[in-house]
């Protein structure tokens, strides 16, 4: 679909669901125990990509929906999303 098919966000932000998998900056890896507000993992190989593609079931479709990705492996339904935040380092 074309950029701003749909409304925006609560936030402002359009295309949040679908078309291709967001790459994330985090590594896929357990949470540590407990409630967490953006948690961030570190120290693994893969990295986690989350919300779902064009081909993906609609379990997927969701921003909390992450998955364990090789990178080189993933075609062509991979993106990322620019915003302004924070500098974290992996």
């Amino acid at each position: 679909m074309p950029v701003r098919s749909y409304a925006p966000n609560a936030f402002g932000l359009y295309d949040m669901h679908g078309n291709v998998w967001e790459l994330c900056l985090d590594v896929f890896a357990p949470y540590t125990p407990g409630p967490a507000t953006d948690p961030f993992v570190g120290g693994g190989s893969n990295r986690v990509v989350r919300g779902g593609g064009w081909d993906s079931n609609s379990n997927a479709l969701r921003s909390a929906h992450r998955v364990s990705a090789n990178i080189g492996a993933m075609g062509f339904n991979l993106g990322f999303r620019v915003v302004l935040g924070p500098i974290l380092v992996p």
